[in-house]
């Protein structure tokens, strides 16, 4: 499978409420549906998640001002994650830091994004 960037949106529950992926591994370009997805979703919307399958390990600019946009449209604070090939990072609260302990769905964001947990790229 070829490395995609992977979006899931992940309720209250840690359901995983609906997913998008485009077809580059280092983009995930704005989608209308993904934006009416987030909107119809906002009740039950806790976490916005997102790999990159070839790193980095970080929320890029376009990530930055897009939680910026979100939080303000909503008019809460939601969690972010990114997931990475070797590690998965949260923004909660504005506050950013690595995380050991994974929910069970980044497994499945990794293997939609086409990378494993040990992989080295």
């Amino acid at each position: 499978m070829t490395a995609r960037e992977v979006c899931f949106l992940i309720g209250h529950d840690g359901s995983v409420l609906w997913a998008d992926a485009s077809n580059s591994p280092t983009a995930l370009p704005d989608s209308r549906q993904r934006w009416e997805a987030i909107w119809s979703n906002r009740e039950r919307l806790r976490e916005i998640a997102h790999s990159h399958p070839v790193g980095p390990a970080a929320f890029s600019r376009e990530d930055e001002t897009t939680m910026a946009a979100l939080d303000a449209a909503l008019g809460r604070p939601l969690r972010y994650s990114v997931v990475a090939p070797r590690v998965m990072i949260v923004r909660d609260h504005g506050e950013t830091s690595e995380t050991t302990d994974e929910p069970w769905w980044a497994a499945l964001l990794r293997l939609a994004s086409g990378m494993r947990k040990d992989s080295r790229r």
